[in-house]
């Protein structure tokens, strides 16, 4: 191993021992007696989302295969989230970096992206990423990330301080510990990969359910089995949805699947700052949203219990869109009926 690529790997690695665990907050919903709800905090990240994880395991990923080298300009296919992950790895190693954006990524992710060092490279749609970052990479002899394809192999999923890892040790003193479910939306379908993975590693009692936007494959392949769906259209939350079936993507740990409305989804960050007050990404509400489906039904069917999701990124990220009132009305329409019905847990 060279100097510059052990050097690299021991930043990375100190960084991981600087930062502490994230959150986990019982959310008050007293309508659910007898099954708790639990958000994952993982908006206090330093880059303030869960792709901090996944950006650190792929930097790792690719200097320990060899793949990485020193002044080789990093690419990354990326909505945004894990863009800004990876832009601030890249300028603690000293590497370029450019994130393939669609044009519609929020102005927030984009300038902390830059402020990490890292350029903007824009495309029409999501569909667009990967194409337009082989070429990038290929025609400035860069090195192509690939979240897509690395994500559920860049992680080790047996522990190593891993999310499902982590979640399972802070639910030890809880009333019902190990949780009847764990809800994941994806967007490489790297993290649920690790929660399915690790729950059958562990021989735990508890499903996994992948929520899934409006505008993605991942549920039609997961009900079909077909992996060659795609879409010509894009997902409207941002982080979560792909036009394609990822190779990341692993139905066969997943337990259950749920489409959520965009709405919903929209409707339950809004909900949930009122609740708790704070802001959340809208994939955070498709996590919720699913998260209360789940926990109607065990009521329903007299089940006591517990169910983590996670708070994947703040709010704070979207204030031009998903919490400007003109923007939501004009691209989701009246909220008001669902509002009601998540009303009915508090």
């Amino acid at each position: 191993m060279n100097a510059w690529v052990k050097d690299a790997i021991s930043q990375i690695n100190a960084d991981a021992h600087r930062s502490a665990d994230t959150h986990l907050f019982k959310l008050p919903l007293p309508a659910l007696a007898g099954v708790e709800i639990y958000l994952k905090d993982e908006s206090t990240h330093p880059t303030g989302s869960l792709k901090h994880r996944l950006a650190r395991s792929l930097f790792l990923y690719a200097l320990c295969n060899g793949k990485l080298k020193q002044d080789m300009t990093v690419v990354e296919a990326s909505s945004g989230s894990t863009a800004v992950s990876e832009a601030y790895f890249a300028r603690m190693i000293g590497l370029p970096f450019i994130a393939v954006v669609p044009k519609s990524t929020a102005q927030s992710k984009i300038k902390q992206i830059e402020f990490y060092g890292g350029q903007c490279h824009f495309v029409n749609s999501s569909s667009e990423m990967h194409d337009a970052s082989v070429a990038l990479a290929a025609s400035i002899g860069g090195y192509f990330m690939d979240q897509f394809t690395y994500a559920e192999r860049a992680t080790d999923w047996r522990g190593n301080n891993n999310i499902a890892e982590s979640i399972f040790r802070q639910m030890a003193c809880e009333p019902h510990p190990i949780p009847s479910m764990l809800v994941m939306s994806a967007g490489t379908g790297g993290t649920s990969a690790t929660l399915g993975r690790f729950i059958r590693y562990k021989g735990y009692d508890t499903e996994l359910t992948v929520v899934d936007p409006e505008n993605s494959v991942f549920y039609d392949s997961y009900m079909s089995g077909d992996r060659q769906l795609v879409s010509n259209a894009s997902s409207r939350i941002e982080g979560i949805g792909r036009p394609k079936v990822e190779h990341s993507f692993q139905p066969d740990v997943i337990d259950h699947m749920l489409k959520i409305p965009d709405a919903n989804s929209i409707a339950t960050i809004l909900w949930l700052e009122k609740l708790i007050g704070r802001k959340a990404g809208a994939s955070t509400g498709t996590n919720l949203w699913g998260a209360l489906q789940v926990a109607e039904q065990m009521q329903n069917n007299l089940q006591k219990g517990s169910i983590v999701t996670l708070l994947c990124d703040s709010g704070e990220r979207y204030l031009d869109t998903y919490y400007n009132p003109q923007w939501v009305a004009d691209n989701f329409g009246d909220l008001s009926e669902v509002t009601k019905t998540l009303n009915r847990f508090v």
